[in-house]
């Protein structure tokens, strides 16, 4: 066995069984598990996903976001065991792979298109059994003062 394929075998074995989907362009919310102490905590960062690179184990993606008139830029590795949750806020319609024009802009000049899928629509679950016939039973009836 090379040792490409020894390292390789390694590292499939840390990967996510089912990575998150998401793409450039997207508003999400990344959950962080943070260690302080003894103590474990989640910390929840939002923002736009402005660069994704990589492949495997080392695949990461950059969030952006503009809050209170100062810029954050983080990098997170798409496998960590760090992450503990990745939620897709809006699904933007982007027309570029790196969004690093949108660091240094406020107000509008960051403004996405939202993109809206066909699958993101719920539509009303119809059960296969109806629900049990249960007797409904009637509040006593109170005399009200005339």
């Amino acid at each position: 066995m090379s040792r490409t394929a020894v390292i390789e075998e390694l590292e499939r074995s840390y990967l996510k069984q089912t990575p998150p989907q998401f793409s450039v362009g997207d508003t999400i919310r990344v959950q962080t598990r943070i260690v302080e102490g003894g103590k474990e905590r989640i910390q929840a960062f939002t923002g736009v996903v402005i660069a994704k690179k990589g492949t495997g184990l080392s695949e990461t993606f950059t969030l952006y976001r503009n809050a209170h008139g100062s810029n954050m830029e983080r990098v997170f590795l798409l496998h960590s065991p760090r992450i503990a949750q990745v939620e897709v806020m809006r699904s933007g319609k982007v027309r570029r792979a790196k969004l690093y024009y949108l660091r240094g802009k406020s107000g509008k000049a960051t403004k996405i298109k939202e993109q809206f899928l066909a699958t993101a629509k719920k539509k009303k679950a119809i059960p296969a059994e109806p629900p049990a016939a249960q007797p409904e039973s009637t509040p006593p009836e109170e005399e009200s003062p005339q």
